[in-house]
């Protein structure tokens, strides 16, 4: 398996052996590597599941930033989403969990590593071609050392 920056970014999102047991399969870890070997009929499928990946550890982080529930219920429709075994199936399960996605977005407060976070969430879901996805897992992983992980609690009185 190549260390390509895909694979960095799950294994920084997904550093908890725990966490990377739970959502990365062997076949999400290596969907960058089989969407460069895909044929022509099965690019749009890989490709999927490349943004997938990038979606799941965006979340990840997301999640692990602000503790946040809703992040982790969307990590669960992303990783029933990477089980399907179409583009229609992909979509399918996303459907299946758009009131999740909405939660999270009506729930949603976030700092700016957070909000730093989510605009890439929300462009991996745009990007459309390689070269677009390659981007935002190139911004990711620059930013994923910046992001502060520790959790302050702060006292409320």
């Amino acid at each position: 398996m190549s260390n390509s920056p895909y694979q960095r970014l799950l294994d920084l999102a997904f550093a908890e052996p725990a966490a990377a047991a739970r959502y990365l399969t062997p076949a999400t870890r290596e969907a960058y590597h089989l969407f460069g070997q895909a044929a022509s009929a099965d690019i749009a499928y890989r490709f999927e599941r490349v943004r997938l990946g990038v979606a799941l550890s965006l979340l990840r982080l997301l999640a692990e930033l602000g503790d946040m529930e809703e992040a982790r219920q969307v990590l669960d429709v992303l990783k029933n989403a990477l089980q399907a075994p179409s583009v229609a199936g992909i979509d399918k399960a996303m459907q299946k969990g758009a009131t999740t996605f909405d939660q999270l977005y009506a729930n949603l407060y976030v700092n700016e590593d957070g909000e730093q976070v989510l605009h890439l969430f929300e462009r991996t879901l745009d990007a459309d071609t390689q070269r677009l996805m390659d981007d935002v897992i190139r911004e990711a992983l620059e930013l994923v050392p910046t992001l502060d992980f520790s959790r302050e609690e702060e006292d409320e009185d």
